[in-house]
């Protein structure tokens, strides 16, 4: 199955670099990679991968900034790429981190490689073994930051 990744110029982290290297890492899969100037160009960057280069799974990454007016764009956006999934019937992964979800420069870089990692690692398993994901069900994981555990 090949892999789509979008990413943006917006982000202040090269997302879309740390996923080819950690998709490249865990399996052999080709990927393909555009890039796209901001979060709302994500869906129709997601939907051309699967259309036009043949990918079976996608993952959207990007970085809305930290005010209300971009809250609102990544609210856009993620309508749109859910949209994307079901026109297409394939899975996009959004992999968004939020400008303000981090106390400086130096814990947000951190926080986008966390999390682009460990959902590319998601990736792969809801790519080629999805049965490993079922047994994660209901285990309180979080991308990025330390998962929450089940609930007892």
């Amino acid at each position: 199955m090949k892999i789509g990744v979008a990413d943006t110029t917006f982000s202040r982290v090269n997302m879309g670099a740390i996923a080819l290297d950690e998709l490249r890492k865990l399996s052999s899969a080709t990927v393909e990679r555009v890039t796209v100037p901001g979060i709302k160009d994500l869906p129709v960057a997601c939907k051309k991968l699967i259309d036009e280069r043949g990918c079976g799974i996608v993952m959207a990454l990007g970085m809305p900034g930290g005010q209300e007016k971009d809250r609102m764009c990544a609210h856009e956006a993620s309508l749109g790429l859910i949209s994307c999934q079901l026109i297409t019937n394939t899975h996009i992964i959004e992999v968004f981190v939020h400008e303000d979800e981090a106390g400086g420069d130096r814990e947000l870089a951190w926080l986008a490689e966390q999390r682009t990692r460990e959902h590319a690692r998601n990736v792969i398993m809801l790519a080629f073994t999805p049965e490993k994901m079922t047994r994660e069900a209901g285990t309180g994981q979080r991308q990025g930051f330390p998962d929450a555990g089940p609930a007892r």
